[in-house]
């Protein structure tokens, strides 16, 4: 959340491991009070981990949440044997780079069935569930995250946790000015208002008129399936990088005690952890990030 980049790396070199931990100093305390967006974020990094091992040619053996008196130690990465990446590995690791989150209209071409039908394979590999949602249930979801987003936004305290990460010329961290989008004509974009009460010329645009969502489950609400749906949601991400598909996620509801309004209710008892807008926009420029001095030891 608000590209804090909440991780650190560890490197055991004898031993051939890489330890990540969660950095507390970047929680969300308010926003996300239990660690769950933490731990989402890390294991999306972990995900690149493993790629990048995989493609250095060293196959990554990952034990999750590997010390229980180390609670901040989410997983580690033993480099094993002599590995030989996968073609899907490759296209994946060269994806990372051009992984950025799009906060710009997207068109209203719908995604292909079968790129629709990769993102949720991309998921069951990680053991996590993708739902595509109908034109209804989009519109319910939408709903519901700009409900959160009021009630969020009248909260001096959430505010307040906004302005140490959104906006400004940021470098390293956070989400500046060029990375907020424009406005909507109509108040009703399907993308997070970072900017709202705050000055700037963000301009206004038309988003596209049937928003494409998906949501993406866990069947249980733990840490370890918290760091799954992480390692899940950047395959999706990935795999809609290679596919020319662009991505923005919708937290808002996720964040409340009504996050269990999220869940498609033909879907059983599943948690979900993300909701993710997904179409054809135009590139966007990288968000900042920490120099490896900064996440590395």
């Amino acid at each position: 959340m608000h590209n804090t980049q909440p991780w650190r790396f560890r490197v055991r070199r004898y031993a051939h491991i890489i330890e990540l931990y969660a950095d507390p100093a970047r929680a969300l305390p308010h926003s996300d009070p239990a660690g769950r967006a933490i731990h989402i974020a890390c294991g999306a990094a972990l995900l690149n981990l493993r790629l990048a091992a995989a493609v250095a040619g060293r196959e990554p053996v990952v034990k999750l949440l590997p010390d229980p008196l180390q609670p901040v130690l989410l997983a580690s990465v033993r480099l094993a044997g002599p590995y030989d990446a996968l073609p899907a590995e490759r296209e994946l690791y060269e994806a990372i780079a051009r992984r950025h989150t799009n906060r710009l209209p997207f068109s209203d071409r719908p995604v292909p069935p079968a790129v629709l039908a990769e993102l949720v394979e991309a998921t069951t590999v990680e053991g996590a569930i993708l739902h595509v949602l109908d034109h209804d249930e989009a519109v319910r979801v939408l709903r519901l995250a700009r409900d959160a987003e009021r009630d969020q936004l009248a909260d001096p305290e959430y505010r307040a946790e906004l302005a140490r990460w959104i906006g400004g010329a940021r470098d390293r961290e956070g989400v500046p000015d060029t990375a907020l989008g424009p406005r909507a004509f109509d108040a009703n974009a399907p993308v997070r208002d970072f900017a709202a009460g705050r000055p700037g010329r963000r301009g206004y645009a038309w988003f596209e008129k049937h928003p494409q969502l998906a949501v993406l489950s866990v069947h249980f609400g733990d840490r370890a399936s918290w760091l799954r749906a992480g390692q899940a949601l950047q395959r999706v991400l990935l795999t809609a990088t290679a596919r020319g598909i662009a991505a923005s996620p919708l937290t808002q509801p996720l964040e409340t005690a009504d996050a269990w309004l999220v869940r498609d209710p033909r879907s059983g008892h599943e948690q979900p952890q993300m909701i993710l807008r997904i179409g054809y926009g135009l590139p966007v420029p990288p968000a900042p990030r920490r120099p490896v001095s900064q996440v590395l030891n």
